[in-house]
């Protein structure tokens, strides 16, 4: 089975993370990242966001959603989210967990994205002792449909939300193919995002995600909570140093435009090569195809792992080393399905 196409995670570590890693190697460091390498990737952060923030490094970015989670609802609360977000469909409740308790609250919306109207219905529910009220939005740039939130349509959605005092999380897991794509990521503070998850595993990292606080007064104690949350590296160095390595050398960038570039060539391939339709705007790395199970069961026979998402369609996902070869091949695979 190959898994080019599976999901950006199974692609390896970027060249420069892994070199960056192999020079954090060198002789010793202070622990728990009061080393060099950590705080030369938590400016390498700030100076992309154009913003001083706290940032620690962790070992997976469900650890990352769900503790940022925990900093901005009480466990008699919930967060707002699409549904199809990461924190709904595949953490396990972790947003609960770390957060005691924390709810989730799922809102419809075209292709990943929040619709305005739904927000403003839920915004707008009276609060009752029987339910959990909102205490904060989540948002995810790019989306899980591969799409790209504009200044525009955050804005719309974190405004009502800041009026009524409540928090807002980002998960940018894949905040790098945003970047690549024109987002602008200055504008995640100045929009008033309080906590960030800034991807490196669907860059090109390992599997560290780097926790980004806006709002210092979140970041209280914070050590303490990442460490009884396991989330505290004694040899942090490995953690921050993929980052370092991905953003000095502007492969961060880089990489996710290649995946970008990538998953566009496939879509064109697929419009105009196959028997089958796009099911979402390919703005990001990801490509959402209509195809009928049988033909699905199909080209997973011949070899290539994809796989179905929740709205019924088949996800490609392309990364920073998915080969033109490679695209070429599956598209051969798919127009053959027809």
């Amino acid at each position: 089975m190959r898994y080019d196409f599976g999901s950006d995670n199974t692609a390896g570590m970027a060249p420069a993370a892994l070199a960056a890693i192999v020079a954090a190697n060198d002789g010793f460091a202070r622990a728990y990242g009061a080393d060099d390498v950590t705080a030369r990737a938590a400016d390498q952060i700030r100076g992309r966001l154009d913003a001083d923030a706290e940032i620690r490094f962790v070992f997976s970015g469900t650890a990352a959603n769900a503790i940022a989670l925990s900093m901005l609802a009480f466990p008699h609360e919930a967060v707002l989210a699409h549904h199809a977000a990461h924190i709904c469909t595949d953490e396990t409740g972790a947003p609960g967990f770390f957060g005691q308790g924390v709810g989730l609250i799922g809102l419809p919306g075209f292709s990943g994205k929040i619709e305005p109207a739904a927000l403003n219905a839920a915004l707008a529910e009276p609060e009752v002792g029987h339910r959990q009220p909102a205490a904060a939005l989540s948002l995810t740039q790019s989306t899980e449909y591969g799409t790209i939130y504009s200044e525009e349509e955050l804005r719309h959605l974190i405004e009502p939300v800041k009026l009524k005092g409540y928090g807002v999380h980002m998960d940018g897991a894949r905040l790098a193919n945003a970047a690549a794509a024109g987002f602008d990521l200055t504008l995640i503070p100045r929009l008033g995002v309080d906590v960030l998850v800034f991807g490196g595993a669907k860059a090109g990292a390992n599997c560290a995600e780097a926790l980004v606080i806006f709002d210092k007064s979140l970041a209280r104690r914070i050590d303490n909570r990442l460490k009884q949350a396991g989330q505290t590296a004694s040899k942090a160095r490995f953690l921050a140093a993929p980052f370092l390595g991905l953003l000095e050398s502007g492969a961060w960038e880089d990489g996710a435009a290649h995946a970008n570039l990538m998953a566009q060539r496939l879509a064109a391939g697929i419009a105009t090569r196959s028997p089958f339709t796009l099911a979402h705007p390919v703005e990001a790395n990801a490509v959402f195809v209509r195809m009928p199970e049988a033909a699905h069961a199909r080209l997973n026979a011949l070899g290539w792992a994809c796989y179905r998402f929740d709205d019924g369609s088949v996800r490609f996902v392309c990364s920073w080393a998915t080969r033109v070869e490679a695209v070429d091949e599956i598209l051969e695979a798919i127009a053959g399905l027809g």
